[in-house]
């Protein structure tokens, strides 16, 4: 592919030349094949699954029925973060996503160090998705001790990295089942236990903070930072920019569209299993069986509820994984183009579907990471260092020429202050840690 023109707009205000994408010269690019519809999709199935059926658990004990405002402070955080990315991968649609976004627009370091974080964050929360998974399948079958449960969820990453392996297209057609059962199912759940909910709403309320100041707002940002994880997956869309037709019209129309379903969706969830069951007993479920909105469902639904419940659980974690060890290996690809990793990374197979080894590259890290067996450990680790990765992404979107942007400087400037502010919410043991992997990086690097 030739070297990118520079930039023809003019500057004068009568101009009428439209805004020319920059690309970058890369090694065998690969087939753009997806759509719209097949983005929203690539999005959705990041979305929902363990930040819903898992993670609303972890953040309720933490901030008790405030987890709600949680919810719902994470949506406006990720909305300013998703404008962003929309735009970025609009301008310059190569796979990578904030790893070639900070190398474009920034600096090679920063675009390293965007590259290292997301790859630190996917592989935790690709590791929480699974261990979820096994959690939920097990809770469903036959409950088994913890390190049953490890076991299944190393399989499954295995599974589903061979599914990977297949290409793009294979995996939005498992993209569309997995999605069209997991939304039923959240669906069904908010009608379902939405009565038990309301006649629960006459009891005493738990909601009040007990000491009245400093640990309510220190407890409420904790669980926004780790709730705002659950609405990255729209990411995905961006770091598989090099795959999507029409990129500067589908990119930000399916990561608006995405972004908005599942915040609402969330929400509803959020409301209904605080309300019916208590932040409590959501949280020892979460803890007890990493299965919580299937024992509120047993508990407060309509018979039968809680299978469709851990039936929707188990199609929503594979889909989370899923289209992790797909981000994450575009990431891989990325990085190996770069040589920023062992340049065969890059490799691709014979139809430039599927970089092969950055796919199994990637399922072989989310497998090892699983042996954690620790949800909550993965989930906080994953809070923040996507944390780190979208400052560096809104900071890029900062630096885009004026016929490049789509959007107001102001989403970029209330992404880059929340998310930057919101990291050194979660654990201070966990971002200590997160400091050191990223100075390991940047040894690396």
């Amino acid at each position: 592919m030739a070297a990118p023109s520079p930039n023809k707009c003019s500057n004068h205000a009568d101009s009428k030349v439209m805004y020319s994408p920059p690309t970058s010269p890369l090694p065998a690019a690969l087939r753009r094949e997806v759509g719209v519809f097949g983005a929203t999709l690539l999005g959705l199935g990041s979305i929902l699954g363990t930040g819903v059926f898992v993670s609303l658990a972890i953040a309720a004990g933490i901030a008790g029925p405030w987890v709600i405002l949680a919810t719902a402070l994470a949506a406006v955080v990720a909305a300013c973060n998703a404008l962003s990315s929309a735009q970025l991968a609009a301008a310059h649609p190569v796979s990578g996503g904030a790893y070639e976004y900070g190398y474009r627009y920034l600096s090679p370091l920063l675009g390293f160090t965007a590259g290292w974080t997301f790859l630190c964050a996917k592989s935790a929360s690709a590791a929480t998705a699974a261990l979820g998974f096994s959690g939920y399948a097990l809770n469903l079958l036959a409950p088994g001790p913890p390190s049953q449960s490890v076991l299944l969820a190393v399989g499954i990453v295995l599974v589903f990295t061979l599914v990977a392996a297949c290409g793009i297209r294979q995996s939005n057609a498992a993209n569309l089942v997995i999605v069209s059962i997991t939304v039923l199912a959240l669906l069904c759940f908010v009608a379902g236990v939405a009565p038990a909910a309301l006649t629960r709403a006459g009891l005493p309320s738990e909601s009040l903070p007990t000491d009245g100041g400093a640990g309510f707002v220190r407890d409420l940002l904790h669980a926004s930072a780790l709730m705002f994880v659950a609405y990255t997956g729209y990411g995905r869309i961006a770091t598989l920019g090099e795959e999507i037709r029409d990129p500067r019209r589908t990119i930000p129309r399916a990561i608006v569209t995405t972004l908005v379903f599942s915040a609402l969706l969330y929400v509803a969830v959020a409301t209904v299993a605080v309300g019916a069951a208590g932040a409590p007993a959501l949280s020892a479920a979460a803890q007890a069986y990493a299965a919580p909105l299937e024992v509120v469902a047993r508990r407060h639904g309509v018979p039968g509820l809680h299978w469709l419940v851990a039936l929707g659980a188990v199609t929503a974690m594979a889909g989370v994984l899923l289209n992790l060890i797909l981000g994450l290996s575009r990431i891989l690809l990325a990085m190996g183009r770069r040589q920023d990793a062992p340049g065969v990374l890059a490799r691709l197979n014979t139809e430039a579907t599927t970089p092969y080894v950055a796919v199994w590259v990637a399922g072989g890290l989310i497998a090892a990471l699983t042996l954690l067996g620790d949800i909550k450990t993965t989930w906080s680790f994953s809070a923040f260092t996507v944390l780190i990765y979208y400052s560096i992404t809104n900071l890029a979107a900062l630096r885009l020429p004026p016929a490049a942007r789509l959007y107001s400087r102001a989403w970029a400037w209330g992404g880059l202050g929340s998310c930057f502010f919101l990291a050194f919410w979660v654990e201070q043991r966990v971002w200590l840690a997160g400091i050191g992997i990223l100075l390991l990086g940047l040894v690396w690097y």
